[in-house]
């Protein structure tokens, strides 16, 4: 039976869900309408979606979601837009009876939160949270092996993720560079990182403690970097031209008819200047935090790396599990950035008393590693899936504890370093878990 979506938001992220719904699973799935607050980025969206004529797709501005859920019925809504929105959108979703899908994160605070919970709980609907990460061959080989308990018990994990200074740098232009619209590197990056954790060591945080700064993306580095002067955005910056970061939305088609040809519509820069005095999230982020099953966790996080990857090592009492992928490599010279396509991921399993060896690593084919394809049909198509084995879906609960860390991440960091208590913030909100 064909399931009938509409997806809020027709940003960057909503192609995905839009080409798999209307494209890659036509056949079970059926795209009925399009919501967004930006009239032109709705229309350029329906005209994408094949074998509809002209706007034939329906659209939506925000202010009439409502309506577009009483006229389209979808089974389920799609949520795409700025993290800050999802509760909002979840919500009413739910309220009206329908399932919904979301991007991560689920939302940014706990405030935000307790709403989602609350809802879903009502409705008794489905939230599911597009975790792609889980679903990287890569990724999943690392869970089967832990789960087999290869390595023993994990008691500790270290985990790095670097991002370079064309992707870093990005999230210093947009929105997310306000912490009350996206909760920070910590909710809006991480919320991938902690939900993996949660998911490979299949326990959940109990206690955190961090700190944070913005040590890069800062006034002073535009004046390190010989960009005094600098303008609000990079499209009529005086100094572009000499800026490494500048993005250039003209010479970016896609980018082009996406933000800079629609920005007269709601008046969003898609390319402000990532030194901007006003940005308030931090480029600089290490977590400490103790797990339920009593392992712990060293995370590190920086936006302004010369290469783009991960780094993760699991400690058990049976050995060690180490996992390495290497994104992009090579120095940053403005916006050329040198991708890795042969032995980019390597896994090393070393147990006591044995020599280190190398594990032939899982490949897929598709972006993200081979993981959006896999997502996608889960999601559009379950009943051409095998069953899961690994438990990669994420519903509310798993939304909830992704965040979780870095929601607690932020509050230490505000209050120095101080270590938080997931069960005594969680109280505090009234959520249970």
């Amino acid at each position: 039976m064909t399931k009938k979506f509409a997806i809020v938001g027709t940003g960057g992220r909503h192609q995905m869900f839009r080409d798999a719904v209307a494209i890659t699973h036509a056949e079970s799935a059926d795209l009925v309408a399009l919501c967004d607050v930006n009239q032109s980025r709705l229309a350029l969206s329906a005209h994408k979606v094949p074998d509809k004529t002209g706007n034939g797709i329906a659209t939506y501005l925000a202010e009439d979601f409502d309506t577009m859920l009483t006229e389209q019925d979808p089974d389920t809504v799609i949520v795409t837009t700025p993290d800050y929105l999802h509760d909002e959108y979840i919500v009413r979703a739910l309220e009206a009876g329908r399932n919904v899908m979301t991007e991560k994160p689920m939302t940014i605070d706990v405030a935000k939160l307790k709403r989602i919970l609350d809802a879903q709980k009502a409705s008794g609907k489905s939230v599911t949270v597009t975790f792609n990460y889980r679903y990287s061959p890569a990724r999943t080989q690392l869970k089967d092996i832990l789960q087999s308990g290869t390595i023993g018990e994990i008691t500790a994990v270290d985990f790095r993720w670097y991002l370079d200074r064309v992707h870093g740098a990005d999230y210093f232009r947009r929105w997310h560079r306000y912490k009350d619209k996206s909760g920070g590197l910590l909710v809006h990056k991480s919320t991938h990182h902690f939900d993996l954790l949660n998911w490979w060591v299949a326990s959940t945080p109990k206690s955190v403690s961090a700190t944070g700064k913005r040590d890069f993306y800062t006034p002073e580095m535009a004046i390190r970097l010989g960009l005094e002067g600098h303008g609000e955005r990079c499209h009529t910056c005086p100094v572009a031209h000499k800026c490494e970061f500048r993005m250039d939305l003209e010479a970016d088609e896609a980018l082009k008819e996406l933000y800079l040809d629609t920005e007269g519509d709601d008046g969003y820069w898609r390319d402000k200047c990532v030194f901007a005095e006003d940005i308030t999230i931090e480029d600089t982020m290490q977590v400490q935090a103790q797990y339920a099953s009593g392992a712990s966790l060293n995370y590190t996080l920086v936006a302004y790396s010369p290469w783009e990857g991960l780094e993760v090592k699991f400690h058990g009492t049976k050995g060690e599990l180490t996992h390495k992928h290497i994104e992009v490599h090579g120095v940053f010279a403005g916006g050329n950035r040198d991708r890795e396509e042969r032995d980019n991921v390597t896994t090393e399993l070393h147990l006591a008393g044995q020599l280190p060896q190398k594990i032939d690593v899982w490949e897929g084919a598709g972006s993200h590693g081979g993981a959006d394809p896999i997502m996608l049909g889960y999601l559009f198509d379950p009943a051409n899936m095998e069953a899961d084995k690994y438990g990669r879906a994420s519903d509310q609960v798993s939304g909830a504890w992704s965040i979780l860390t870095g929601i607690a991440a932020n509050q230490s960091i505000a209050k120095n370093g101080e270590r938080v208590f997931v069960d005594e913030m969680l109280a505090a909100a009234g959520i249970v878990l």
